[in-house]
């Protein structure tokens, strides 16, 4: 019986700066605007603001929290964290996605008490915010887009600030409605609108953290591909134990057992890893080569 793995623990340096650094700026940009959509909100009665000022206030918690992962995740392995602390990113990301879920709620309950009890919208005022927000938001999504496919984390945040967006687009598109007709009715149907959109997105984005936090198979991974490829390599008889997940976005592991009774061990070792790489680009893999296979040994042992 022989082991062997391979291993690539490092984040890069210079993407997780520039990530931070992006996050940074679009939290200082939002975290200014929310005070003032929030007392938009209030002086013009819009219900659309207010819901949109709910949502700028997830996206600065989303960027905050974002920034403390990264931070985090910047630990090194210890005694009591021997993956380190690459997972908090994930928590966090899922974290956010309860936070936008009890927003889309909020927006619907509140939307169902204005549709009870009207009330008068200032909507020259709340067209100005509203410009303004999109200004803010386009910004953002430019600052974050070149993370977003490299982390999960920055994904989520992203996508508040994209769903925040259209809210923002909603909202000057019911204003300018209400502004030509008069039908206050309109804020509470965008302030819906807006709720309903981010519900599916949010859904996807807490899906994919608790992959993740169960130690699913990364979603763009499919495991029976890798199976398909470690059993065909020269010499291997079979293959078991499989089992692939992700620490984090982006960082997937592996380990397997391979069965080969007349192989040479390294060498299959060797040609497993190199597979994985160039086939899945996995490189952290534990793989380990048997004669027999484990079901079979322990039958043996047993008489």
């Amino acid at each position: 019986m022989s082991s062997g793995h391979t291993h690539s623990h490092a984040i890069s340096a210079p993407g997780s700066a520039r990530h931070e650094r992006a996050l940074w700026m679009a939290l200082g940009m939002t975290g200014a605007f929310l005070v003032a959509e929030v007392i938009g909100g209030m002086l013009t009665g819009s219900l659309a603001l207010i819901s949109d000022a709910a949502h700028m206030f997830t996206d600065s918690a989303a960027l905050a929290i974002s920034l403390a992962a990264i931070r985090i995740g910047r630990r090194g392995v210890d005694d009591r964290r021997t993956f380190g602390y690459y997972r908090f990113e994930i928590i966090a990301a899922a974290f956010n996605a309860l936070l936008l879920f009890g927003v889309a709620i909020y927006i619907l309950y509140e939307a169902y008490e204005r549709a009870k009890a009207p009330t008068p919208i200032a909507s020259g005022g709340m067209l100005a915010i509203a410009i303004l927000g999109l200004a803010v938001n386009l910004v953002s999504m430019r600052l974050l887009q070149s993370g977003k496919d490299q982390s999960l984390n920055v994904k989520g945040a992203y996508l508040e600030v994209w769903s925040d967006m259209l809210g923002s687009v909603g909202v000057i598109v019911g204003a300018i409605v209400i502004w030509l007709t008069g039908w206050t009715w309109v804020d509470s149907g965008i302030a819906v609108l807006i709720g309903l959109w981010v519900l599916p997105r949010t859904w996807i984005l807490l899906r994919d953290s608790i992959n993740i936090l169960l130690e699913g198979v990364p979603a763009e991974m499919d495991l029976a591909e890798v199976r398909t490829v470690l059993s065909g390599l020269a010499k291997v008889d079979s293959v078991h134990e499989l089992h692939l997940w992700a620490m984090t976005s982006g960082k997937a592991s592996l380990s397997v057992h391979l069965v080969s009774a007349h192989g040479d061990a390294d060498a299959i070792t060797q040609a497993a890893a190199k597979a994985l790489q160039e086939r899945f680009d996995l490189h952290h893999s534990t793989i380990q080569v048997e004669k027999v296979s484990c079901a079979q040994a322990d039958g043996e042992h047993r008489f």
